[in-house]
């Protein structure tokens, strides 16, 4: 009997599991791969992108799932090529082709890019793909507080979610604290930090000691707390239901003080545009 992760709701009446499959920077072989596997254990949530290059391999894996569509919650995100006026209706409709999929669950607008001036007129194209059916809620990625509140003020619609990096080194308060005004959910891309040393920190390790689990585990359980969806990126069987394995514990007040020690400041993290993430 697999184990599936919680579901949070969205302010526009669907919900999210919690925990999702990060596919960045997996190619289309080893990404159909790591879906089925995820699904095996329990994976529900696949996040992917048109700009990951493997939204087709995606397809491939979620068909070879057999699992019925309605079981399945796939987000896709379409980025600065797709920005401006209805350029985002040809971008989903070959993002829908690639995956062979009638509709994706979740679709974002990858980085606001301010420069351009384009975010608004692209979440009203959303819009339109939403009334159509070829999505089932709308969001953004990357969005600071004052990209949100100028893109709700113009075009009357709260996104539904708001996928930012997010770990322990890098916490985005204002911005959670921006989403949870907003009512949107907070997706942390990057859940783990890889590169960082996050996952060899001592004070990590000592927590993951106590309760009996991976430092892995114990960083999502963090973001899990907060009531956070998470999207860790994992290829192999073991990782993947381990990264599942983090609704049956819980840190308490002084492990969530020891962890808030991590914090690299409030301008921690990379320039996702430069990243491709």
């Amino acid at each position: 009997m697999v184990s599936l992760a919680p579901r949070i709701p969205m302010n526009d009446g669907h919900s999210i599991p919690q925990i999702g499959l990060g596919t960045w920077p997996l190619d289309d072989d080893a990404v159909a791969e790591a879906i089925v596997e995820a699904v095996q254990v329990g994976y529900r949530h696949i996040d992917t992108a048109a700009k990951y290059g493997n939204e087709r391999g995606v397809g491939v894996g979620v068909a070879s799932t057999g699992l019925a569509r309605d079981e399945l919650f796939v987000t896709t995100k379409l980025d600065g090529q797709f920005q401006g006026h209805d350029r985002a209706i040809a971008g989903l409709d070959a993002s829908l082709d690639r995956l062979n999929l009638d509709y994706v669950d979740l679709l974002l607008i990858h980085w606001p890019l301010p420069e351009r001036d384009e975010y608004v007129s692209t979440f009203r194209t959303f819009e339109k793909l939403l009334n159509e059916g070829k999505t089932r809620s709308i969001g953004v990625s990357n969005f600071k507080p004052a990209h949100l509140e100028r893109l709700i003020d113009e075009t009357g619609i709260t996104p539904a979610v708001n996928q930012i990096e997010l770990n322990p080194h890098v916490v985005r308060a204002e911005q959670i604290a921006a989403n949870e005004h907003f009512g949107i959910v907070t997706e942390s891309w990057s859940p783990l930090g890889p590169g960082t040393g996050l996952l060899t920190d001592a004070r990590v390790l000592e927590i993951a000691g106590e309760h009996g689990r991976t430092p892995a585990q114990v960083i999502l359980r963090w973001h899990v707390q907060q009531g956070l969806v998470a999207i860790p990126k994992s290829k192999t069987p073991e990782r993947l239901a381990e990264n599942l394995a983090v609704f049956d514990f819980e840190l308490t007040a002084a492990d969530l003080a020891s962890i808030a020690q991590l914090s690299q400041g409030p301008d921690a993290g990379v320039d996702s545009d430069v990243t491709g993430h």
